[in-house]
């Protein structure tokens, strides 16, 4: 890689997280413009029960994170030998393709069609983005890689997302994924002129991704991110009913509760890159220990607009806290496999969407009300935290593997 100045170097970091920010528009954009959705795609059966139109308009979301879990491998393995910047600049553009779709799509069916084929660039992003930030960084940088990276989509909740989705509930939902659109057409055009070419990785090859599944601990790993993150995802999904069913605050309130999620996210992701760097093992359990924390809180305290605020910002915090850690997780029990643990870690995180917004929407329809999403949140995570320590466990019984050297 050549040498970069310093303003080149954060120019760099600045255009992928930019991405970053437009994949936290896309995928959590939808979750405060339900109700606009299940208006407009769904009005015979939104007119008829609004919880049961919610609830099916939440294949958005999951059909979204199905689309991650299965693009995230499957193109870690096609582009083994790419060059990062090559492979980083091609998902942009599928983004921009595939988002432009998902806003001018007429039918329920075919905007669902949209966002799976969006999808299924999102989990090979993040990956390719993190691990090309810390090659930026210089070694010893892989969490702080990966937060920066992902530090665009705590921005996006922060700012991005509230503002989109006050955009589409003044001019449509429609207006809002347009906009989602431009976002990563100017990412795009921000890599293209500001990041470096990065050689490939020279040991990488489909068969060296693949194996990285030989190994139990990979799975292990995968099964407590895709289970305990989940516990986020069925409380973040319904976060607009909750809003204004439980919390009895008017469809104005939604953008400003993400934007509480948002800067919860935006602490988080800047704390957990700092903190893997310095204890991966301590990161991760103080993360799940968080979560768990979090999410009874809000389950206890949501039903108060006083309460509603401050537990969606806890929340946000320990969500994002723990994914740099997830990740490095990930790579250190798939040596070899970099692309890989890190495609792998973000098919487990979709998992986790994928089954958080599902199971979310059945306890809801079953008609235990909205806050059950947040107690079934709080058994996924703590779930989470025991498939963990028994990972941990198998550590201390297993000879770690010869060290891989890490190409500069």
């Amino acid at each position: 890689m050549e040498t970069l100045t310093d303003g080149r170097r954060w120019a760099a970091l600045l255009a992928l997280s930019l991405g970053g920010f437009g994949l936290g528009l896309t995928e959590f954009v939808a979750m405060g413009l339900l109700p606009d959705m299940a208006r407009d795609l769904m009005p015979e059966s939104y007119a008829a029960s609004v919880p049961d139109a919610l609830a099916h308009t939440g294949w958005m979301i999951t059909i979204y994170a199905l689309g991650v879990v299965v693009g995230a491998p499957t193109i870690a393995v096609i582009t083994a030998r790419q060059p990062r910047r090559r492979l980083v600049l091609g998902l942009l553009a599928v983004f921009v393709v595939f988002t432009t779709a998902s806003a001018l799509a007429p039918t329920f069916e075919l905007v669902l069609a949209a966002r799976f084929g969006a999808a299924l660039a999102h989990g090979a992003y993040f990956g390719a983005a993190g691990l090309l930030a810390a090659a930026i960084l210089g070694p010893g940088n892989q969490g702080r890689g990966v937060s920066i990276v992902i530090g665009g989509l705590t921005a996006a909740n922060l700012a991005g997302v509230p503002l989109i989705t006050v955009l589409g509930q003044n001019h449509g939902w429609r207006a809002a994924y347009l906009a989602v659109a431009a976002v990563f057409a100017l990412s795009l055009l921000a890599v293209l002129v500001t990041v470096p070419t990065v050689a490939a990785d020279p040991g990488g090859s489909p068969r060296a991704e693949l194996r990285a599944f030989r190994n139990p601990q990979v799975w292990l790993v995968a099964a407590a991110v895709a289970v305990g993150t989940s516990g986020f995802f069925a409380v973040n999904s319904y976060v607009a009913p909750i809003t204004t069913h439980v919390a009895g605050l008017s469809e104005a309130a939604v953008p400003w509760v993400l934007a509480c999620m948002g800067l919860g996210m935006t602490v988080g992701i800047a704390l957990g890159g700092v903190a893997a760097d310095r204890d991966l093992r301590r990161a991760v359990l103080i993360g799940f220990a968080g979560l768990i924390g979090s999410v009874t809180m809000f389950g206890l305290t949501a039903v108060h607009p006083a309460g509603l605020f401050p537990a969606a910002f806890l929340v946000g915090a320990a969500s994002l806290f723990i994914v740099p850690a997830l990740q490095s997780r990930l790579i250190a029990v798939a040596p070899g496999a970099q692309l890989m643990g890190a495609a792998v870690n973000q098919s487990s995180l979709n998992i986790a969407n994928a089954t958080g917004a599902a199971l979310g929407g059945a306890v809801i329809a079953a008609g235990w009300g909205y806050l059950a999403s947040a107690w079934l949140g709080v058994a996924l995570s703590l779930a989470g935290l025991l498939l963990t320590l028994l990972s941990f466990r198998l550590d201390t019984r297993t000879p770690a593997p010869a060290p891989t050297p890490v190409p500069a």
